[in-house]
Parts: C-alpha cells; structure tokens; sequence
C-alpha cells in the first residue's frame, strides 16, 4: 500500500474511533487515549494527523455535515415533489443517526458544544436546504398560502432534533423511525393545501436509498 494511500486509511480509523467515543461517553469524557485506544493507531500517528481532541472534534461534526448535506442534494436531484422528498430526506436522516456512528457523534457534539458557543452552520445550512425545499412545494401548489417556508424550515429542525432526542432518552433510539412517521402525520398535512392533502398518502411512504437515482 502507498504511504498516501496509508496515510488516508489511517486517518479514517482515527475519525471513526473518535466519532464512535464521542457517541457513547462526549466530548468532556472522552480522551485522546480513548480514541487512540479505538483506532489501533499510536499516538504519533494520531498527532500527525490531529493535533487536539478540539481537531478531531471539528472533522467529526464536519463529516456529519458533509453527510448530511449531500443527504440533501441527492434526494432534491431525484425530482420528486418537495413535500415527497421531506419524508424521504427525515427518514434517511433518522436512518443515519440510528446506523451511522459519525452521524451520531456529530449531532451529539453539536448538541453539546451549542451549550456554549457551538457551530452554528450544520444548523443554518440545514434550515437553508428546507426553506428551498418549502419554496419548492408552495410552487407546486401543495404548500397552504397561510403558512410561510422560512418559518417551517426553521420549525422543523427544531422538531426533528427534539424528536430524535426524546427517542433516544426513551428508548436508544430503537423507536425512531415509528416517532418519526408520527411527527410527519401531524406535520405534513396540516401545512398542506387543503386540495391537496390527498396526496399525503402517497408521500408518506416514500423513501430514499443510494440507489434511487
């Protein structure tokens, strides 16, 4: 193996065994030891990747972003109605959360870092994806002309992070999917036009996976 392409692999077990420490135990808790402990790796090589527990914890929340974000832009390029596509995005979202440990840290660390001064953008360009996808529905006619879309995107990332948070206080998160279909129940047909609430049931069902495009 090239000393590029080793040096890659390297850096990839040491972002998942820190994404999987910060997931069970926090940032605060977690120590560098811990992650080295996790990626198999010795701490030189560790610190010639990363030069802080505060570095790692940044690649990790980006990571997620990055997952997140392209989350986003492979659903929208399916072409389906936005409304379609909010189910299809909030259950693939849940789905990561639930199966992907640099997922889950990174939402974890965002949640605990936004104590203090946490990074604000996976929550600003979250909210911004929405807000296209809202505006996408109300120019297909299926968003009511009470409600405004900026309004919703910001509403329903705060819904959804209280969601999968209470899912997993309650339950590990092993219940997410089932609060998620109910969260999208109330949710989706009340900011629905009223001629156009029938077409909720098709878009319920929806869902995205890599090989939907």
């Amino acid at each position: 193996m090239a000393r590029q392409e080793r040096a890659v692999v390297t850096r990839q077990q040491i972002v998942r065994a820190a994404a999987e420490c910060f997931d069970v135990t926090g940032y605060e808790r977690t120590t560098l030891s811990d992650i080295v402990d996790g990626s198999g790796v010795t701490k030189g090589a560790l610190y010639f990747h990363f030069k802080s527990k505060d570095d790692l914890g940044t690649v990790v929340i980006d990571e997620q972003h990055a997952i997140s974000m392209a989350t986003v832009s492979r659903i929208r390029a399916t072409g389906t109605p936005a409304l379609e596509q909010l189910v299809m995005l909030t259950h693939e979202m849940g789905r990561q959360i639930v199966e992907d440990p640099v997922v889950r840290a990174g939402i974890r660390l965002t949640l605990e870092l936004s104590a203090a001064e946490g990074p604000a953008t996976p929550y600003v360009d979250w909210i911004a994806g929405l807000d296209r996808l809202f505006h996408d529905a109300a120019d297909e006619g299926d968003l009511s002309d009470t409600v405004d879309a900026a309004h919703l995107a910001r509403y329903f990332v705060s819904a959804f992070t209280g969601v999968q948070l209470v899912s997993n206080v309650l339950t590990q998160r092993r219940d997410l999917d089932v609060r998620i279909d109910q969260m999208l129940d109330i949710f989706v047909p009340s900011i629905m036009a009223p001629r156009r609430r029938r077409r909720f049931d098709a878009y319920r069902h929806a869902r995205w996976t890599s090989t939907s495009i």
